[in-house]
């Protein structure tokens, strides 16, 4: 009898993937629409990605995260959190509901939570699931780095398409220098611009990646402040409370009120549902890509 294939679950970064789909091809100006001119390019090139990532780390089970609307913990706590980031773009827009839809079809759960943001729902169902699988997190986002383990890599999409940088806890320390815990103890000393959170001002991630190497962590900087030099012990504590509150908001909540039983996880496709729903969207091209018979 064969051995059964080993089980693997795959978390999806939904929007990360929607949104390199959409800018991959809005650039060039064009925009691929239905012929009742419903955008669909972002999903057209959301699939493509997605299964092109299933086609090289197999998993048997797959599950898509998503961002909801609204306003999220991390910004109660600090309401200029991600306040640089622009509106969506109008073609954009009516993709995000739809894209669910075809996940659907797919068979592949679509979970979020309201309050939280995607990174923190793969956060949460990468916790459970390692404890009896191999975790994959397929995602653009290097914050989603402190979630690797010994059995949860991080599958980072590089520019290119079907190109991917893998981390484990061995090629993140070969890379960084740095345990995936101290992903967040570096931000917090940082800052992030594309999240809009200061960090300690004055502090880059040189000096961040130096401090913390050195020390460890925010609190083995704290306990150490007489022996780092004078400039950096000032900013430091000019700013503390922020350096606390980056730490907040750099870190991923690992216990959102999410769940996914594996049973309904497991990739298999319908092929007359993915059929139907991609000739609905009018692009049947896909079929042949997922080896679907139209």
């Amino acid at each position: 009898m064969p051995n059964a294939k080993r089980q693997s679950v795959l978390l999806v970064d939904g929007m990360a993937l929607l949104f390199r789909a959409y800018y991959a091809t809005a650039t060039s100006g064009y925009i691929r629409r239905t012929k009742s001119g419903i955008p669909t390019n972002a999903i057209y090139g959301f699939i493509r990605y997605f299964w092109d990532a299933v086609q090289n780390f197999d998993p048997s089970h797959v599950i898509c995260c998503w961002d909801l609307g609204g306003s999220t913990f991390r910004g109660q706590q600090f309401s200029a959190y991600k306040g640089n980031r622009p509106e969506a773009p109008n073609d954009l827009v009516p993709q995000f509901s739809i894209i669910r839809d075809v996940m659907d079809s797919m068979g592949v759960p679509n979970i979020s939570a309201e309050g939280y943001e995607a990174d923190d729902c793969i956060g949460t169902l990468a916790t459970k699931f390692s404890e009896e699988m191999d975790v994959m997190i397929l995602t653009g986002d290097h914050d989603l780095l402190q979630l690797v383990s010994d059995r949860t890599t991080v599958i980072i999409m590089k520019k290119g398409h079907g190109n991917y940088k893998v981390y484990t806890p061995e090629s993140l320390y070969e890379e960084k220098q740095l345990q995936p815990r101290q992903i967040i103890d570096v931000k917090a000393l940082m800052g992030d611009a594309s999240d809009n959170y200061p960090g300690v001002r004055g502090i880059g991630e040189k000096i961040a990646h130096k401090l913390v190497q050195e020390y460890g962590s925010v609190e083995g900087i704290l306990d150490n402040l007489d022996q780092v030099t004078k400039s950096v012990r000032v900013k430091i504590e000019t700013d503390l409370e922020m350096l606390h509150l980056s730490r907040k908001l750099a870190e991923i909540h690992c216990c959102v009120p999410v769940a996914c039983e594996l049973d309904i996880c497991e990739l298999s496709l319908d092929e007359q549902m993915v059929a139907d729903k991609f000739e609905e969207l009018e692009m049947k091209s896909l079929c042949h890509l997922l080896g679907v018979v139209v």
